[in-house]
Order: C-alpha cells, then structure tokens, then sequence
C-alpha cells in the first residue's frame, strides 16, 4: 500500500505529464500553423510519449492500492516567436520535469516506498533522453540561425519520427 502523501504527489505528476502531453500539441499546433510539419510530427510523438508516462504512474498507483485524482490540466501556451524558442521551451520543460522526478524519488526513499522509488527509476533513464533529444533539436536550430534551407532540411528530418 502506497502512503497518503506519495499517492498526493503521484496524482500531482501524472498532471504533470498530462500537462505535458497538452504543451507538446500546442507546440505541434504551433508548427502545423506555420507549415513546418515535420517539427509538428515531432511534437505529436513527443505528446503521445507524455501520455504514456501518465498512464505508467496511473498503473502504479492502482497496483498499490492508490486513488487516481485526475487534476485540472492548466493550458499551455499557443504561439512562440520562432522554432527555436518553442524547442528552448521544450528542452526547460523536460528540466523541469525531471527536478520534479528525483523530488519524488528523494520522498519515496525517505518513506521507504522502494517499489515506488523503483518504478520512478524508470523514469530517471528517460529524462535523461528526453532532455537530450530536445536540446540536440536546439542546439541544430541554434547552428541552422536565419537559414531557411537548413531548417527546412530539419524539417523533413523530424518528419521521419515514429
């Protein structure tokens, strides 16, 4: 049986991966908007990825005997100056997001819920891509600059995302 407080914080991060899903589609509307369709493949895998890892903790909390609480999810943003900046957006968030992991890990522990802090492990190996992925996309914008054959080249090679 999982602990009052870790089924709080627990519901508090499927939230947050749900907010995630929502922020990865607004930014996929961004980029339909502006005819970078490739850009906005990538942001829907992304989006589905969120989705996923909400569902993960929302398993946990049911095998453990826990209370799914769905929370209000707040909107996201619906325009960003440039590709970039969506994708410098992008890469703070997955920060953010994995903060907010090794905060849980660090309260499983403390409450030795190991099963808990075991299956958030998971998730420790995929901030680690996720951060990595969003900023290799930055670091190419950054490169790319005012060039618009080479972001269209970016384009195509983000299309190509399952």
């Amino acid at each position: 049986m999982v602990i009052d407080k870790m089924v709080e914080e627990l519901n508090k991060q499927i939230n947050v991966e749900l907010y995630s899903h929502y922020l990865y589609l607004a930014m996929a509307a961004y980029f339909d908007s502006i005819n970078l369709s490739g850009f906005a493949n990538w942001m829907k895998v992304q989006a589905k990825e969120e989705e996923g890892h909400a569902l993960k903790i929302y398993g946990h909390l049911v095998t453990r005997g826990g209370r799914v609480k769905l929370l209000q999810i707040n909107q996201p943003p619906l325009e960003w100056k440039t590709p970039l900046e969506a994708f410098e957006a992008a890469h703070s968030h997955e920060v953010w997001v994995t903060n907010n992991i090794h905060r849980l890990i660090g309260l499983a522990e403390g409450e030795k819920d190991y099963a808990t802090a075991n299956m958030l492990q998971w998730f420790v190996s995929e901030q680690v891509e996720e951060e990595a992925s969003a900023l290799t996309i930055v670091q190419k914008l950054r490169m790319i600059g005012d060039n618009l054959g080479a972001l269209l080249i970016l384009d195509k090679e983000l299309r190509e995302r399952k």
